[in-house]
C-alpha cells in the first residue's frame, strides 16, 4: 500500500496550493492596515473583535505552507473513534475503555502514512457528540470541523435520530465525509449486511456519499475463544484478540490523498480564508457604520447641490458619476477593505445594471431636468420668469441626484461587504478555478455544488 501522486496530478495540484497560497497571502497584506494600531483609521475595539478572523487567516497559511492534511473523527460516545485511529495508526496511542466517554478532549497524532511524501497527515480524535457538558464540546466539534479537510463518521450500526442530526450538522461544513461503519465483528454477516445496505440507502437518499465512501472496519475486535490441541491429546481453550479490520478505511483515505489531497487541502484553506475575509468585512461594516453614514449623506447633499447649481446638461452626468464614484472610494478607505480605481468603476456599472432602472432613471430624469435647466439658464435673459422654471428645474434635479447618491452608498456598503473575497487572487474566485478543474467520480467533485452555492 503506497502514497503516491499519479504522473498528471502534481501539475494540477501544485497549482491549486500555489493559488490558494497567493489568495491568503494577498488577504493578508490587503488588511494589514487594519492591524496597525497607529493607523488614523483604526478603531481599537474592531481590533479587538478582528484579532480571531487575523489568527484564523495567518495559522492557514501556515498550515498551507507545511502541508498538513487534517483528518478528524467524529461520533457518538462507544463508537470506538480512537480503536479506528489507533488501527490507522499501527499502535495503541489513543486511551479507549469499555466506559463511555473515555476521550475527553481532543488530541491529534501524525500518521505516517507514506515516509516519503511532502504532505504530512494529522489524524485528530474527538469527544462523543452527545457527551456531558455539551455546549462547550460542541463548540469544540465545530472548530475542529472548520479545520478539517477530511471527516470520519464512526457509527457502530443503524444510525440513530442523535447520529442523523450530529451528521447533517458535520454536513455543514462542506468537508468531504466517510462513513465508518466500526464493530462489525459483533454483528452476524447477515444482520451486518442489512445494516450495510441500510447506510448505502441513507447515503444515496441525501446524495452525498456513494457506496464506496461507507466502509466498514473492526478496529478493536473482541477477543475471541478459540480450541487448542497439544500435541498429548490434550485440548484446552484460550481467548485470542483478532488483528484489526481497517485496510478498507485506509485504502480509501490513502486513495482519496493520492488522487485530490492536496486540491482538498487548498480548497479548506480558501474556504477558512473566505469565512475570515466575510467576517472581517462585516465588522467592520458594522463598527464604522455611523461614519459611513455621515459619509454617504455629506455626499448626498453635495451631490444635489452641484448638481442644483450647475446649469449645463452634460456637466451634471459626468459631475454625478464621477461623485459617485468618489463616494465609492471614500467608503472603501473609511472600512479600510480592497477596492481599486477599476472595482469601483465595475462596481458602479454594476450597480447601474442590477438597480431594477434606479439610476438608469436618475440619469434619464436628470439629462431631461438638465436640458430644461439649461434652456431656462439660457433665455433668463429674455425672460425672467423662466428663473422660477431654472429654479424648479434644479431643485427637482437635486433631488433625484440626492436619491441616486444615497442609493449608490448604500449598494456599495453592501459590495464592501460581499465582495471582499472577489478579484483574481480572491478566495471565492480561486476556490471557483479548483471547483471547475476537478475530475468526476472524486469527493471534491460533489462538493462543487454545494460550495458554489455559498458564493
Amino acid at each position: 500500500m503506497s502514497f503516491r501522486q499519479t504522473s498528471s496530478a502534481p501539475t494540477i495540484s501544485e497549482s491549486h496550493i500555489n493559488r490558494a497560497r497567493a489568495s491568503l497571502r494577498q488577504a493578508l497584506s490587503w488588511y494589514s492596515n487594519l492591524r496597525k494600531p497607529n493607523q488614523s483609521s483604526a478603531h481599537p475595539e474592531l481590533l479587538r473583535l478582528l484579532k480571531p478572523e487575523f489568527e484564523s487567516l495567518t495559522s492557514t497559511l501556515n498550515k498551507l505552507d507545511s502541508n498538513v492534511i487534517r483528518i478528524a473523527a467524529f461520533g457518538l460516545v462507544s463508537r470506538g473513534k480512537s480503536a479506528v485511529l489507533n488501527a490507522l495508526l499501527g499502535q495503541k496511542i489513543l486511551q479507549t475503555g469499555p466506559l463511555n466517554g473515555v476521550t475527553q478532549w481532543c488530541r491529534s497524532v501524525q500518521w505516517l502514512a507514506n515516509p516519503n511524501s511532502k504532505v504530512q497527515v494529522e489524524l485528530i480524535d474527538t469527544p462523543g457528540l452527545d457527551e456531558i457538558d455539551g455546549e462547550a464540546r460542541s463548540q469544540m466539534a465545530e472548530d475542529v470541523a472548520r479545520q478539517a479537510d477530511l471527516i470520519l463518521f464512526v457509527v457502530a450500526g443503524d444510525i440513530t435520530q442523535t447520529e442523523y442530526q450530529a451528521l447533517c450538522k458535520l454536513r455543514h461544513y462542506h468537508k468531504p465525509l466517510i462513513l465508518v461503519f466500526n464493530k462489525i465483528d459483533l454483528y452476524p454477516d447477515t444482520d451486518r449486511q442489512a445494516i450495510y445496505e441500510n447506510l448505502r440507502e441513507l447515503g444515496a437518499t441525501r446524495g452525498e456519499m456513494l457506496p464506496d465512501e461507507i466502509v466498514t472496519t473492526a478496529a478493536e475486535p473482541a477477543p475471541i475463544e478459540v480450541r487448542v490441541e497439544w500435541a498429548n491429546g490434550e485440548v484446552s481453550y484460550e481467548w485470542e484478540t483478532p488483528a484489526p479490520q481497517v485496510d478498507q478505511l485506509k485504502q480509501k483515505i490513502l486513495n482519496i490523498l493520492n488522487r485530490e489531497g492536496r486540491s482538498l487541502l487548498a480548497l479548506n484553506a480558501l474556504v477558512q480564508a473566505r469565512e475570515a475575509e466575510n467576517a472581517i468585512a462585516s465588522k467592520t461594516v458594522a463598527a464604522r457604520q455611523q461614519q459611513a453614514e455621515e459619509l454617504i449623506w455629506q455626499y448626498t447633499k453635495y451631490k444635489a447641490l452641484a448638481v442644483a447649481l450647475n446649469p449645463i446638461a452634460f456637466l451634471d452626468l459626468l459631475g454625478g458619476f464621477v461623485a459617485d464614484l468618489a463616494l465609492i472610494r471614500s467608503l472603501a478607505r473609511l472600512y479600510n477593505l480592497p477596492m481599486t480605481g477599476y472595482e469601483a468603476a465595475k462596481l458602479l456599472r454594476t450597480i447601474l445594471f442590477s438597480s431594477g432602472g434606479l439610476l438608469l432613471g436618475e440619469l434619464g430624469s436628470s439629462l431631461f431636468l438638465g436640458l430644461g435647466k439649461s434652456t431656462a439658464a439660457i433665455s433668463s435673459g429674455e425672460n425672467p420668469t423662466n428663473i422660477s422654471t431654472y429654479a424648479g428645474a434644479a431643485i427637482a434635479q437635486g433631488g433625484v441626484a440626492a436619491y441616486g447618491a444615497y442609493a449608490v452608498g448604500r449598494a456599495a456598503q453592501i459590495y464592501l461587504e460581499r465582495g471582499c473575497t472577489w478579484g483574481q487572487f480572491g478566495a471565492s474566485t480561486v476556490i471557483q478555478e479548483i471547483l471547475s478543474q476537478v475530475e468526476p467520480n472524486t469527493i471534491l467533485y460533489r462538493l462543487r455544488q454545494e460550495l458554489w452555492q455559498l458564493d
